[in-house]
């Protein structure tokens, strides 16, 4: 409670005047509607103002505003006070007894980015744009979000969202900088890139990132469990020249017996003693980056509903 009459007061969306559904009562709403998709907007009201009602006068009558209500209600909040809320409360949560949150000391998060379908209305559309189909464009408007996910509890966290047209990586700037020393952040090859790793590696944590086959990385040292050091450069002209390079471990890898594998899979790491996480370990660990596409699986169709959209009806409430 303390946190959201904090983050009201701090944005200055804190009610002044008593109202039906005041602003932190509204905050508890917004919440309770991510976690209710499959509920009408009036039976979430209801069942968390029941909740309130029990807690502070089991005898008092409660009175359920209106769809109209409620959206005025939720439009007078905006979007800042939750993007706030989210992002001081939001935090990994493993302890050390957390099975699959851990290797070695190092605490497993992994990158990636998906979309959701928002209503079909105008302004969503002129907001967030719509991805396009084989004939014309798709059904919904959609917006675009990156996360990183703590791997043994699948919590989403660091979260950037914008409108469809905005990239991955250009949101994935963003929510580097959520990383933290002490961590070993693991994602796929198309967030791979001179830039985005600089900025990654800057925060302190590890990193295990996919890259493509081809890409070249001179053997510089063969290191006994096979992996080898090389460099990267920002530039063709900086490769040619050796400059302003950032050196890495790379581990080249094949699964052997297992069916619709690609012949190779490369993968560069800020880890360059081989002794402090060998190359097969790695190998094996970058797989559990699946993680996220679990918790994303969770978020997409366990909890919104498979085949359900945002429900808001305008690109604030959308973002809120």
């Amino acid at each position: 409670m303390s946190k959201i009459h904090a983050v009201l007061a701090a944005t200055g969306a804190a009610s002044v005047r008593q109202r039906d559904l005041p602003a932190h009562v509204v905050v508890y709403y917004v919440i309770a509607l991510a976690l209710y998709m499959q509920s009408s907007y009036r039976e979430v009201l209801r069942c968390l103002l029941e909740g309130v009602q029990w807690l502070l006068d089991p005898s008092a009558t409660i009175k359920v505003a209106g769809k109209s209500g409620i959206s005025q209600a939720r439009t007078r909040l905006g979007w800042e006070p939750v993007r706030q809320l989210h992002d001081k409360v939001v935090r990994p949560i493993a302890v050390r007894a957390t099975r699959g949150a851990w290797y070695r000391h190092w605490r497993l998060v992994s990158l990636d980015g998906s979309t959701l379908d928002v209503a079909d209305e105008a302004a969503n559309e002129e907001a967030f744009g719509r991805p396009g189909a084989s004939r014309g464009s798709s059904a919904y408007p959609q917006i675009r979000f990156v996360s990183l996910v703590e791997n043994g509890t699948h919590v989403l966290f660091g979260s950037q969202m914008a409108d469809y047209g905005t990239g991955e990586i250009t949101l994935a700037k963003a929510v580097l900088a959520s990383l933290q020393p002490g961590m070993l952040c693991l994602a796929d090859r198309q967030f791979f890139g001179f830039q985005l790793w600089n900025l990654a590696r800057q925060t302190g944590a590890d990193l295990l990132w996919r890259i493509k086959k081809n890409m070249r990385l001179a053997c510089e040292k063969r290191l006994p469990d096979g992996s080898y050091l090389s460099h990267i450069y920002p530039s063709e002209q900086d490769w040619r020249r050796k400059t302003n390079g950032v050196q890495v471990r790379v581990i080249d890898y094949c699964l052997d017996g297992v069916a619709d594998t690609e012949p190779i899979y490369r993968l560069v790491t800020t880890i360059l003693d081989h002794k402090k996480a060998p190359a097969t370990q790695l190998a094996a660990l970058y797989h559990e980056r699946w993680e996220i596409e679990t918790g994303l699986d969770e978020l997409k169709t366990h909890l919104r509903g498979a085949k359900t959209v945002l429900r808001s009806r305008t690109p604030a409430l959308v973002r809120q």
